[in-house]
């Protein structure tokens, strides 16, 4: 009796889950015959709207040509900058490269003086003025001997100038000689000559003029 119950049971249960299933896999409709599923294409394709108003580009190519490497910005295509680099003794080709080595040196050696003086280990001391001094002239000379390993590893004495001698529209122009090794040694004298003076000049002005100062 209880064996009929359970088969009975497990009868039932299967007959239940098989019909649910079939049910789920194959709905029919009234007419007994299988619904059809209308599955939608997931190809679609979207399309940008042009705005009317036409946009400017801040940042393009130099000269319009994206070969060149070079991109022309507000800033490095400015007026202005172009003026301020332009005047810089490394874009001067035509002067002399040991006259734009001493306006490099008289720069720096005039400048170098006031952080050795004000940060040096003597800051505090009377000393200070002379020991930052001194300090400034030992970088010029650091400075000087990097500069001149750098002519001996990059330029063979004779050879011609590496710089272009065409502009990006084609003019032609001299190449500038600091790119050679006699000019590079120029560059090099005139920087120690000019970065001497500058801190030699500034100690006379600070310390021997005594003219008021706040590096002092």
């Amino acid at each position: 009796m209880a064996a009929s119950a359970m088969a009975s049971t497990q009868l039932r249960s299967n007959f239940t889950s098989t019909s649910i299933t079939k049910a789920l896999v194959a709905p029919k409709g009234l007419s007994g015959s299988p619904l059809k599923v209308f599955r939608r294409n997931p190809n679609f394709t979207i399309k940008a709207i042009q705005s009317d108003k036409p946009t400017y580009q801040v940042v393009q190519p130099i000269n319009g040509d994206p070969f060149i490497g070079s991109l022309e910005t507000p800033v490095t295509s400015s007026p202005l900058i172009a003026w301020y680099l332009s005047n810089l003794p490394a874009y001067r080709t035509a002067v002399n490269p040991l006259l734009r080595g001493v306006e490099v040196g008289l720069a720096h050696g005039l400048l170098l003086v006031g952080p050795f003086v004000k940060a040096g280990p003597l800051r505090n001391t009377e000393y200070a003025g002379a020991a930052g001094s001194l300090a400034a002239a030992g970088l010029v000379t650091i400075l000087s001997m990097c500069l001149t390993i750098y002519g001996v590893s990059s330029f063979k004495e004779g050879d011609a100038s590496t710089a272009p001698s065409l502009t990006l529209t084609g003019r032609k122009k001299v190449p500038d000689q600091l790119q050679t090794a006699d000019g590079w040694a120029k560059f090099t004298g005139g920087f120690f000559f000019g970065g001497i003076s500058g801190v030699t000049w500034a100690y006379f002005l600070l310390y021997v003029l005594a003219l008021p100062y706040y590096v002092k």
